[in-house]
């Protein structure tokens, strides 16, 4: 009777201890997601491929510059101009090169036994979190989204799983059932370009259930961070780290002259990535990173590089600020 009582102790110990190994661990990345969540570009060398040296280098400057959590695999990374050998080298880059430097929040995707594979794979790597893309199909069902998503957090429980919003037709109540279902998702990059309508969607969802991180990336932290956001999505952080974490410094404080300070700065440069539907979102990032001369201009259809006569402005911009 004694070995059985003694038994059923060990056990309860065990699992409550795994509990609180888990919250921890899920604190931990909810504490990283608050903060400039940077998006690396994918340099490529003049024979197309991926630059592993160049992407390296790059990514020990934003980490040199203060960045504490980086995406390998998102989209400004150009996920869907990756092959899956090329994804699966990125991600490994980024986690050797951040080892202790920063949290990886890994981008996955596309099918979904690719999406799980590429989440198991970022696990057996030792990414902390995954950032789930918004599905790619014509037909996305709300069910169909929480299935897939659910399908992909459940495949890897000890990670901290993220998803990518771009649907403004999704309901929040949605994303609170996909958490009911699966306590790993804890944080979501919200990226439908309204400002009232993320606030609803996260106040339906459920604010303080969630760390909202403002998918939209500096020019919409502002507007953001007022209706409950904590941290943001930076492609710009490529090129200037200090001004991506100059903003969320004034943020953070409720600085928000501060942080529109910020925000002018940086606002013509954000609209040339913007322009005609973002269809030089990462264009213009290359060719700022080229004219510092940190990597080569390069990218993948179906994004194109910049004409020669708009390249002496990015240049300008950049060369602006103090780097």
């Amino acid at each position: 009777m004694t070995a059985t009582t003694d038994t059923t102790a060990t056990a309860d110990t065990t699992a409550t201890a795994a509990t609180t190994t888990t919250t921890t661990t899920f604190e931990a990345q909810r504490a990283a997601l608050a903060d400039v969540v940077a998006i690396p570009v994918t340099p490529f060398a003049a024979d197309g491929s991926v630059d592993r040296d160049v992407h390296r280098a790059l990514l020990r400057r934003i980490l040199d510059g203060g960045v504490r959590i980086v995406t390998p695999n998102g989209n400004t990374g150009e996920f869907y101009a990756l092959s899956p050998e090329e994804r699966r080298l990125v991600t490994e880059l980024t986690v050797d090169e951040a080892r202790g430097r920063a949290t990886i929040l890994a981008g996955v995707g596309h099918d979904l036994p690719t999406a799980v594979a590429s989440a198991r794979h970022a696990r057996e790597l030792g990414a902390q979190m995954v950032m789930v893309h918004q599905p790619v199909h014509p037909y996305v069902s709300e069910d169909g989204w929480v299935d897939y998503h659910r399908a992909i957090a459940q495949a890897v429980p000890e990670l901290g799983v993220v998803p990518y919003i771009r649907n403004a037709v999704l309901a929040g109540a949605r994303l609170a059932e996909l958490a009911d279902a699966c306590p790993n998702v804890i944080g979501v990059k919200y990226a439908v370009p309204d400002a009232s309508r993320f606030a609803a969607f996260a106040r339906d969802a459920g604010l303080e259930r969630f760390v909202w991180v403002a998918g939209l990336a500096e020019p919409y932290a502002p507007s953001y961070f007022s209706a409950g956001a904590t941290g943001f999505t930076s492609g710009l952080v490529n090129v200037a780290p200090a001004v991506s974490l100059n903003m969320i410094e004034a943020l953070r404080s409720g600085d928000y002259a501060g942080a529109m300070k910020v925000w002018e700065q940086i606002r013509r440069f954000e609209e040339l990535r913007g322009a005609n539907g973002s269809a030089n979102n990462v264009t213009v990032v290359k060719e700022a990173l080229a004219s510092l001369g940190l990597c080569r201009r390069d990218v993948r259809p179906p994004s194109r590089q910049l004409p020669e006569s708009e390249r002496a402005e990015v240049a300008a911009i950049a060369a602006g600020w103090s780097i």
